[in-house]
């Protein structure tokens, strides 16, 4: 079975005022964790942690995103490598890597992604930037 990226759901973070709410049951001390988390339609499992949440961060407000990884290219670099593709359009990624192997350490992968963000396309034996007609 194939899942495609189109089929996945991400969900959002609940509400402030359920976690609230879902904490005061759990506070009352009338009711058991799990019967909370079928009153609410929850997981026992989010309950426990939010309430180490609250414990260890003070807080019960939505984590936010890790922010990912910081690209290889980037500020002086990313314009030092556009200036090059502009003397240099048939030059390869590994020829690439190879020039800014000084500057930035990173992979070819990387170049590629860089040559991307920068809006360079491949084509047979060089790089050119975007065509800005559209197609008919």
């Amino acid at each position: 079975m194939r899942i495609h990226i189109s089929d996945i759901i991400f969900m959002k973070a609940y509400s402030i005022d359920l976690r609230e709410r879902v904490l005061a049951a759990c506070d009352s001390g009338q009711n058991t964790i799990r019967h909370v988390a079928v009153q609410f339609k929850v997981s026992t499992r989010w309950i426990y942690k939010l309430k180490q949440q609250r414990q260890q961060r003070g807080t019960i407000s939505p984590q936010g995103h890790g922010g990912g990884r910081k690209p290889a290219f980037r500020g002086k670099d990313l314009d030092a490598l556009d200036k090059y593709l502009s003397n240099h359009p048939d030059a390869t990624l590994q020829e690439i890597r190879e020039v800014f192997s000084s500057k930035v350490n990173c992979s070819i992968q990387a170049v590629a992604n860089a040559l991307k963000r920068l809006e360079w396309r491949y084509k047979k034996n060089r790089y050119v930037p975007v065509s800005k007609t559209e197609k008919t």
